[in-house]
């Protein structure tokens, strides 16, 4: 173990991080599975969810291993050949009119003989905020217009957000959120980015304006978000109410220590109680202690991503850092929000810990990246370490090939003052010296 350890690069606390993280979901997503496995096939049998559950993350880890090896400037040419396929992809998702339980659920894709849903908006947000911080990057070294950054910049960002935004509202606000605070790190002008902020408000009023005026141009899911927000001002009854009503409840129950692992009674009565509202099951099982140390763990991992961004030799790889790392926190803070009634239902799932393939293996994409990021650094020391002893090596053979070169130049100029003598004799005729005597 300790020699697998050794051979982990990057930062080995954001590695221990996702892995006290990964252990902490076995638990609450086994015991709030049992919700899902009585709904499903009324066996009540979890072990299948469990072993599903294992499964993600094992793959997760592999992902997180096999990324962490590419060197991280590599992605800046898979991001602007990502970009085209990424949106390709949200237009057919968008406009496939996939329905789940009657109710439009255009964010996933089914991916062809495998039988596993993708939710393409994950993937697509990773591979924009990569894209923005090549942008940045390349911004310091030549300078662009306000002009040109629209149409490299800006143009992109919004085409990915208004191709995310009717389906999933909360992803695209979460995305436009981080893309606006990733050009600020990114030392972005303000006026500009001012200007963009007020284009992107005026943007989703008309688009409101639009969907409320033509409903069946995006059915069901527009009008989901809209009467989320105005059910979350006005308290009005509807579902999303019962969900934070029996969240709420569970958080109550749960007191300081919490009943115990497996023994929730509100996963029985919340319908996402393994994704969306998988922290309040935390809190009911573990109590304000279990709470407490899940969002230690995401606050620590935060402070680690503001540490290994600072580390960091390049700029580009800083703003990675600080564009795949902080999404991640802030997505777990959305969701304990959300349980607490904070803010309204949103269905952010809670980061490596909520069941759920396609989220678990975004992430870690996104931290395989980071800690390539992480792991630069120490390949930077050692290469310079090796470039140094090598240096040393090559004087010391200089040295002495210089000292072998004046022995050789010793030897020749002595050679040539002493007589050369041959075993052949090659003069005319032998017998000339005593022919006359």
């Amino acid at each position: 173990m300790k020699e697998f350890i050794n051979n982990l690069k990057g930062d080995k606390v954001i590695w221990a991080f996702i892995a006290l993280l990964a252990l902490i979901s076995f638990m609450p997503v086994y015991s709030a599975s049992s919700n899902l496995a009585y709904s499903a096939n009324g066996s009540g049998n979890t072990v299948s969810f469990l072993i599903k559950h294992f499964a993600h993350v094992g793959i997760g880890f592999l992902i997180v291993y096999m990324v962490h090896k590419i060197p991280y400037h590599y992605f800046k040419a898979i991001s602007m050949i990502a970009l085209p396929i990424v949106g390709l992809l949200l237009l057919y998702t968008l406009f496939q009119g996939k329905t789940i339980g009657g109710a439009n659920a255009s964010r996933w894709i089914q991916i062809p003989f495998v039988g596993i849903s993708f939710q393409t908006s994950t993937l697509a947000a990773m591979v924009l905020m990569i894209y923005v911080a090549r942008y940045l990057a390349k911004k310091r070294e030549v300078e662009d217009t306000f002009q040109k950054s629209i149409i490299e910049l800006w143009l992109p960002v919004f085409g990915i957000i208004l191709l995310i935004l009717p389906a999933n509202f909360s992803t695209a606000a979460l995305i436009f959120s981080m893309v606006v605070m990733l050009v600020f790190v990114g030392k972005y002008p303000l006026k500009y980015l001012g200007i963009v902020i007020g284009a992107g408000v005026v943007g989703l009023t008309f688009f409101i304006l639009v969907a409320k005026a033509f409903p069946d141009a995006f059915p069901n899911r527009v009008d989901t978000w809209v009467s989320r927000i105005e059910n979350f001002t006005s308290d009005k009854p509807d579902e999303d109410n019962y969900q934070i009503e029996k969240a709420k409840i569970a958080i109550a129950t749960g007191g300081i220590r919490g009943l115990g692992p497996g023994k929730s009674v509100q996963k029985n009565f919340l319908p996402q109680s393994s994704s969306d509202f998988i922290y309040a099951i935390i809190v009911e099982e573990n109590g304000l202690i279990g709470a407490v140390v899940v969002m230690f763990l995401y606050i620590m991992l935060f402070i680690r991503f503001l540490i290994a961004s600072h580390k960091a030799n390049t700029l580009f790889g800083k703003l990675l850092v600080v564009g795949l790392g902080f999404p991640i926190v802030f997505q777990a803070l959305i969701n304990m929000a959300v349980a607490v009634e904070l803010l309204p239902v949103t269905g952010q799932t809670l980061p490596l810990i909520s069941s759920g393939g396609s989220s678990i293996w975004m992430t870690c994409v996104s931290l395989g990246i980071i800690l390539s990021v992480t792991k630069k650094d120490e390949e930077i020391a050692q290469e310079n370490l090796e470039k140094a002893q090598r240096e040393e090596a090559l004087q010391r053979l200089i040295e002495r090939e210089m000292n072998g070169e004046n022995v050789e130049e010793e030897e020749e100029i002595t050679n040539e003052k002493e007589p050369q003598y041959a075993i052949e004799d090659v003069s005319d005729n032998p017998m000339k010296a005593v022919m006359g005597k």
